[in-house]
């Protein structure tokens, strides 16, 4: 019944593109009274032989169930048609790749330090979209923002220009949850595509954290770094900032040293590894060592082919029946 059931599923249409092509389909019952027509008038001139045998002798006997299966199939030949000439919409299951990258930026107002030029915020952004492109368009990338809020703001996707539109429109917020930036990527990896023989297995996935490394709020990012450790997901942590590094807040200027150490042990916790410094080049470890994985995506697409190869079918079993019968349409 699965098989049949799955079957009968990619036939549901759930839009048509072109639905004013569906009024054809009323010419159906007409074409159904004129054969019943048809044959009742066949049926009332065969009533005038009276040697009813010599006619069967010379004309051979019919079934007349094979004749009317045969008008049946022509017909659905015909409904078939007429729905794909109208172009159905449907869902799909599609392969996808479910190796997951999610680029988690820090946005605090520290990002704002310009000893990185021009501050560490676009320096880390730049970095950001560096890093997407050198990706192979097969990894799906989501990307988190990481503030006193972490927000998802592109979930795990092939469209790599997308997130690489949204990293350039990074705004600042204040205060600095690493340990929720960490949760919350986790969140989204969960959100890639999934196994369809096992939903539950893990996505094959990294986390690239670009960051100043000094949390200020929110969960404990030692403890979220090694969460993500025993769900074998990798954290790289990239740093920026120097020791000196300063903001201008309310006219006071507020310190704003990185925090190496902290960027280091989150990596080190989650079996991942640690970057003063990144170039894309060396960043090929990350979608080096997370593997591969297909899953499937329901996807809407069209779905004509399919109409259009069942009403070929149909039409062609009409036609042999036809011939089969040596059919003399009345």
């Amino acid at each position: 019944m699965g098989f049949f059931s799955d079957l009968l599923r990619s036939f549901r249409p759930v839009a048509f593109d072109h639905p004013g092509l569906l009024w054809l389909l009323l010419l159906i019952p007409l074409l159904i009274a004129g054969y019943v027509f048809a044959m009742s008038r066949k049926n009332r001139k065969g009533m005038r032989f009276t040697n009813t045998s010599m006619l069967q002798a010379v004309l051979g006997k019919q079934s007349q169930w094979r004749r009317h299966l045969a008008f049946a199939l022509a017909l659905l030949s015909l409904i078939t048609l007429t729905l794909a000439f109208a172009k159905p919409m449907g869902e799909a299951l599609v392969p996808r790749e479910r190796a997951t990258i999610v680029v988690v930026i820090d946005v605090s107002l520290s990002m704002q330090a310009e000893d990185v030029e021009p501050n560490r915020l676009e320096a880390a952004q730049t970095a950001a979209t560096e890093f997407v492109e050198s990706l192979p368009d097969k990894y799906n990338v989501a990307l988190v923002s990481m503030a006193g809020d972490t927000k998802v703001l592109v979930p795990p996707t092939q469209d790599h220009s997308a997130v690489k539109r949204r990293i350039a429109a990074l705004e600042l917020a204040e205060s600095t949850a690493i340990g929720d930036g960490i949760a919350t990527a986790m969140q989204a990896l969960d959100d890639a595509p999934k196994d369809p023989n096992n939903p539950d297995a893990d996505i094959p996935g990294a986390i690239v954290l670009l960051s100043d490394g000094e949390s200020t709020t929110g969960q404990s990012p030692l403890q979220e770094a090694a969460a993500a450790g025993e769900r074998g997901v990798p954290i790289y942590t990239i740093a920026y900032g120097t020791e000196n590094g300063y903001v201008d807040l309310d006219g006071n200027r507020e310190p704003v040293p990185v925090n190496h150490d902290q960027m280091r042990e989150v990596a080190e916790l989650s079996e991942g590894q640690y970057f003063a410094a990144a170039t894309p080049e060396e960043l090929a470890v990350v979608y080096g060592n997370i593997g591969s994985s297909l899953g499937y995506v329901t996807k809407f697409q069209e779905i004509t082919a399919r109409y259009a190869g069942l009403g070929l079918v149909f039409a062609v079993v009409a036609a042999l029946g036809a011939i089969s019968m040596a059919v003399r349409w009345p």
